[in-house]
């Protein structure tokens, strides 16, 4: 089993910036990817970026550059920097983990982006 817990989410203006974190408590295999989803009022949780055991990235086309995902395997953890945040970034933010064909998830953190 995998239980996954976020933090870092915030109020934050626009331009700034925030890291979130998450702890995953249980064994993280070299398969599982790990990785940041996001859902905002009214639309579909969407990717953000997801993070191999071994560095490999990948992101929504329309946050690359903005946004940064790493990985601590000795740590269990995976993180979020996020830069020069805009408003339309609101949302609840996700931490996930994918082991083969099967997801578990977080509770999500709420990051707010005021204009």
């Amino acid at each position: 089993q995998v239980q996954l817990v976020e933090s870092g989410g915030g109020l934050v203006q626009a331009g700034g910036s925030l890291r979130l974190d998450c702890a995953a408590s249980g064994t993280i295999l070299s398969i599982d990817v790990m990785g940041w989803y996001r859902q905002a009022p009214g639309k579909q949780r969407e990717l953000v970026a997801t993070i191999t055991s071994t560095g490999t990235t990948n992101y929504a086309d329309s946050l690359k550059g903005r946004f940064t995902i790493s990985r601590d395997n000795a740590k269990n953890t995976v993180y979020l920097q996020m830069n020069n945040l805009e408003p339309e970034d609101t949302a609840v933010y996700y931490c996930n983990v994918r082991r083969v064909i099967r997801n578990f998830w977080g509770q999500g953190t709420q990051v707010t982006v005021s204009s």
